[in-house]
């Protein structure tokens, strides 16, 4: 699948990042990688984040946008700060 896709993609990281919004998947995928590299997480929870939104994760990611028009995973800090992660389908109008 061309990673490339037809329309653009909103992120948000829910009360850290106001959403956003990228016409490349790469790019909307670097952005959310910064913002979790300034975040005070544990070592399993930023591994585990960095792998989901890598580079090499693209083709997956463009994917599940296709088919179901959202991606979200979860970014704890602490026990108790929740931080839903959300890419969706943006129209392009």
């Amino acid at each position: 699948m061309n990673a490339e896709l037809p329309f653009p993609v909103s992120v948000e990281i829910k009360g850290i990042t106001k959403a956003a919004t990228f016409t490349r998947l790469a790019d909307a995928l670097a952005a959310i990688r910064a913002s979790l590299a300034r975040l005070p997480l544990d070592a399993d929870q930023a591994g585990y984040l960095a792998e989901l939104f890598s580079e090499t994760a693209i083709p997956r990611i463009a994917h599940q946008l296709v088919e179901f028009g959202a991606v979200r995973a979860m970014a704890y800090i602490g026990i108790e700060s929740v931080h839903p992660i959300q890419l969706c389908v943006t129209d392009s109008e």
